[in-house]
C-alpha cells in the first residue's frame, strides 16, 4: 500500500498561522543551497521569522564553484534586506568536500534523485540541526524543497527525524508550492543572479553533461 503524501505547504501555513496568533517572531536557521533558491524563501518567511541563512554545502565539490555561490548568497542578502520586514543575517558553515565524498562512498554510480541525494539531504540537515541547537534557535529548515528536482516528501521526513534527534523544531514546508519556484526565477532575474544548472556535486555535473550530449 502506497504511503499517502502529506501537503507540507498546508503544514507550513498552519505553523505560520499559529506564529501570527501568538504575536511572536521566532528565530529560524535556514539552510540555503544557493542564492536563487533562497530568494523566494527569504521574501516569504521574513514576515514571520528572524532568519539566519546557514550556507553549508560540502556537496559543491569544486571550490571555485562553492566560493562563487557563497558570495552570491551573501550579496543577495545584502540587496534584499532593505525590502524585508525582518532583516536576514548570514552564517557560513565549514567547507570540506571530503565530507561529501565520504558520505557518497559506494554510491558514485547511482543516478541523481536517488539514495545518494537523500543521504546528502540528511548530511546538510543534520549539520543545520546541530547549529540550530548550538545557537539556541527555535526552528530550522532548508530551501531545498523549492527545486522541482528535489524530493520534498523525503526532505520533510528527514527534517522530522532530525527534529526528534536534536529537539529543535523543524519547519515543514514545500517551497515550490504557491508558485514559489516561479517567484524564485523572477527574483533571480530581478537581482541578476547566477543560476547554476546542476546541484553542485561532481555526480550531478556528470549526469548534466551526459544529458546535454544525448540531446
Amino acid at each position: 500500500m502506497q504511503e499517502q503524501k502529506i501537503n507540507y505547504q498546508k503544514e507550513l501555513e498552519r505553523t505560520l498561522g499559529e506564529i501570527t496568533k501568538e504575536g511572536k517572531v521566532p528565530s529560524l536557521l535556514l539552510h540555503s543551497c544557493c542564492g536563487p533558491c533562497s530568494s523566494y524563501v527569504m521574501e516569504y518567511l521574513s514576515d514571520y521569522f528572524d532568519i539566519t541563512v546557514f550556507y553549508y554545502n560540502p556537496n559543491i565539490t569544486e571550490e571555485a564553484e562553492y566560493r562563487k555561490r557563497a558570495e552570491e548568497q551573501k550579496a543577495l542578502i545584502g540587496q534584499m534586506n532593505g525590502r524585508l520586514k525582518h532583516p536576514v543575517s548570514f552564517l557560513e558553515g565549514e567547507y570540506d568536500a571530503g565530507t561529501f565524498f565520504d558520505m557518497a562512498k559506494g554510491m558514485e554510480q547511482l543516478p541523481e534523485g536517488g539514495e545518494r541525494c537523500f543521504r546528502c539531504y540528511e548530511m546538510r540537515l543534520r549539520r543545520t540541526a546541530e547549529e540550530a541547537v548550538k545557537r539556541q534557535m527555535e526552528f530550522f529548515t532548508t530551501t531545498l524543497s523549492i527545486s522541482p528536482m528535489k524530493n520534498a516528501q523525503k526532505l520533510n521526513e528527514i527534517g522530522r527525524k532530525m527534529q526528534e534527534e536534536y529537539g529543535v523544531s523543524y519547519l515543514f514546508s514545500d517551497f515550490k508550492k504557491k508558485n514559489g519556484y516561479k517567484r524564485s526565477i523572477e527574483l533571480s532575474n530581478e537581482y541578476g543572479l547566477y543560476r547554476q544548472d546542476y546541484c553542485g556535486c561532481v555526480f550531478s555535473k556528470r549526469d548534466r553533461n551526459t544529458s546535454l550530449q544525448t540531446k
